[in-house]
């Protein structure tokens, strides 16, 4: 630095500039390096499931509804096997983490004390969950690899042709996708003719991943939020209370914590009524600190901290937490 300084005669402003920018070529590929990488986990889609068969019939409240048996499409089928343990190779390879649907079913049958409904107090109706949002739920996945594939036949040569869709676990939105066909083969297995028909789609698909999550490091990751009142609560979002010196109702002031603690203030209140107010498009953020560590933030954690607020005076309001998937989260007022 001395020498490039004394050569070209920089004045102390250019020094300190040039100073300051090959600290950052060195800083900035050591903090990327430490950022976590969203998890993944590759999941059959539900044309797929629906076109071979494999799929399970359910009563929802009177009405019968059919959804993806992910169990049976695994144990069923060979091929589906082999091409979800190749896209799986193919990610990890390119330095994203991936869960595994199987082990990841494994782990929701053993969960006996799990509660999957939330029965209403009045009627006793249910709230039913789909096998994918509970498999969200519980995997704890960011992103959820939507595979739908077909090997078919072209004389005595098969190639794959295959649709790759990325959907948000909180939002259900497609953040990637990428959709073509591979080069006929008359030998290669199910798996390598995925490999060969992926391959050249994966780095503008993996640079759309990323892209999402860079955008959720800077704008926080998107969430809903609902919070409603139990029927014998003696408080609405109309009661009025003083609150850093500002009397306001509080659903207004509800609105003022979230302009607060969301990541650069974003969220749309979607809806606003005297027992019910719905918030949409919360960015909350994707980390924490606890006890010096950084954790993940989700839904249930950054409701907890209104909870908390709504303990403290002035209000002195108790409330109960409802998780309904990763992205959405009922804060109920009035008792736990």
């Amino acid at each position: 630095m001395h020498i490039l300084s004394h050569t070209l005669k920089l004045h102390p402003m250019q020094k300190r500039f040039l100073l300051t920018f090959f600290l950052s070529l060195i800083v900035l590929p050591a903090v990327w390096g430490q950022a976590k990488k969203p998890t993944l986990m590759v999941v059959p889609s539900d044309r797929f499931c629906l076109s071979e068969g494999y799929m399970s019939t359910f009563q929802v409240q009177g009405t019968e509804k059919s959804y993806p048996d992910y169990r049976q499409a695994l144990q069923k089928d060979d091929e589906l096997r082999l091409v979800i343990t190749k896209m799986g190779s193919i990610m990890a390879n390119r330095g994203f983490p991936l869960k595994d649907l199987e082990q990841e079913l494994k782990s929701l049958e053993t969960q006996q004390a799990e509660q999957m409904v939330i029965s209403s107090r009045t009627s006793g109706a249910e709230i039913y969950e789909s096998p994918i949002d509970r498999l969200r739920r519980t995997a704890k996945a960011d992103i959820i690899l939507d595979l739908d594939f077909e090997i078919k036949r072209q004389g005595p040569e098969k190639y794959i042709s295959f649709n790759l869709k990325a959907l948000d676990s909180y939002t259900s939105k497609q953040i990637a996708g990428a959709a073509g066909a591979g080069k006929p083969s008359t030998a290669a297995s199910a798996d390598l003719l995925l490999e060969e028909a992926v391959l050249s789609y994966m780095d503008g698909f993996n640079a759309q991943l990323m892209e999402h999550f860079n955008n959720m490091f800077d704008q926080g990751r998107e969430v809903a939020i609902t919070i409603m009142t139990w029927e014998n609560a003696p408080i609405d979002f109309y009661s009025e209370y003083t609150y850093d010196g500002i009397t306001d109702e509080l659903g207004f002031l509800l609105e003022d914590w979230l302009a607060e603690n969301s990541v650069k203030g974003r969220f749309t209140t979607a809806t606003a009524t005297e027992s019910r107010m719905k918030f949409e498009q919360v960015r909350i953020p994707l980390y924490f600190e606890r006890r010096g560590r950084q954790r993940a933030m989700d839904t249930r954690r950054f409701v907890n901290q209104l909870r908390k607020f709504l303990r403290q005076a002035p209000f002195h309001i108790e409330s109960s937490i409802h998780q309904r998937g990763l992205g959405e989260a009922w804060l109920i007022l009035g008792e736990k």
